[in-house]
């Protein structure tokens, strides 16, 4: 016997279109849910604080000061890891390549400005591939000489090597660094001559420089301060266009003689490029916040820098303008890296 097949009756082919409308309606609504939860909140986990530099030294200390601020203020553990090497270029360039999300933050310093003169073939676009945040400090330096070669001031510095081309010796913390860049710039300025004797560190270039093995060098106001209370050396001026608290009697280089002179090492912080606007104001904003807290500047103080918070916008504007004065220095005096 043949099955013959009912049509279905009109109310319930009617039930069942509803139904499946409304199956429809309702995997549309959970599936625009979905699309619209919003992103958890910045940050929901640790950050990485990339610092180019060995710990122990400066930048380091200023950094872990500043991470242990921002830590409570964001709620998450901000980590300093340091990875030193090749003038900087290993940890930055492992900034360069992190992940545009706001987890991994890095320290830049006056070297990120100044390698692109000295190594043309970077692994990484100075300018492209960061977003600055902010300045952190400046950092002041000191011309100091051992007492024996008799000179207090930096004209009588200058009327010395005049006497002596090449004869008197200073110290620096290696070809291309801070230490030798402004004295380099100071004899391009005088039109005088020495000799530079290259160090590993400050700790070795100042226990030869208070021993008269060499006889004058640039170093920070902090590592120079108990030598010169001691007598131990001269504190002939500050690299700076003022004067400074921490050597409030101290003339700058400025004032006798050279008003073109105006030389600070300087720290700061970028993200990756591509990291969201809002992101890195408000690290720009936990940065400020930080090194606007008494405890810091106190320790700031201590240990001879200036806090110098900024807006990314400045600090990008700043970053450029030292770019090309390091780069007419450098040109003016041939200085060359290590």
């Amino acid at each position: 016997m043949k099955h013959i097949k009912m049509k279905a009756h009109p109310t319930r082919r009617l039930r069942r279109l509803a139904l499946s409308l409304l199956g429809l309606l309702a995997m549309g609504v959970a599936t625009d849910g979905i699309a619209q939860q919003p992103a958890p909140a910045f940050p929901s986990k640790p950050i990485r604080f990339i610092v180019p530099y060995p710990p122990g030294g400066g930048t380091d200390i200023v950094a872990r000061l500043v991470a242990a601020k921002m830590s409570t203020a964001l709620g998450q553990p901000v980590l300093v890891d340091n990875k030193p090497g090749a003038s900087t270029i290993i940890g930055t360039e492992m900034l360069a390549r992190a992940a545009p999300d706001g987890y991994t933050l890095g320290m830049i310093t006056d070297s990120h400005a100044i390698n692109p003169v000295f190594f043309p073939k970077l692994p990484y676009d100075s300018v492209k591939d960061f977003e600055p945040v902010s300045q952190l400090v400046f950092v002041p330096l000191v011309l100091v000489a051992h007492p024996s070669l008799n000179v207090k001031t930096v004209p009588e510095l200058i009327a010395a090597a005049r006497l002596k081309p090449g004869r008197i010796n200073y110290a620096s913390i290696g070809n291309g660094t801070p230490h030798q860049i402004s004295m380099e710039w100071l004899k391009s300025m005088a039109g005088i001559s020495m000799t530079h004797i290259p160090y590993k560190g400050v700790a070795p270039a100042l226990t030869d420089l208070v021993a008269g093995q060499v006889d004058v060098m640039f170093t920070g106001t902090s590592s120079a301060g108990p030598y010169v209370k001691a007598g131990k050396l001269n504190a002939l001026a500050v690299s700076s266009a003022k004067r400074q608290p921490t050597f409030p009697d101290t003339p700058s280089v400025a004032e006798q003689g050279l008003p073109e002179f105006d030389f600070m090492t300087w720290y700061g912080t970028a993200l990756p490029a591509g990291t969201p606007p809002a992101i890195v104001q408000r690290m720009s904003q936990e940065i400020a916040a930080a090194l606007n807290q008494p405890d810091v500047r106190e320790r700031l103080a201590a240990l001879g820098v200036v806090g110098a918070p900024s807006s990314p916008a400045d600090f990008g504007a700043f970053i450029q303008s030292e770019s090309q004065k390091l780069g007419r220095i450098v040109a003016a005096t041939g200085v060359k890296p290590e």
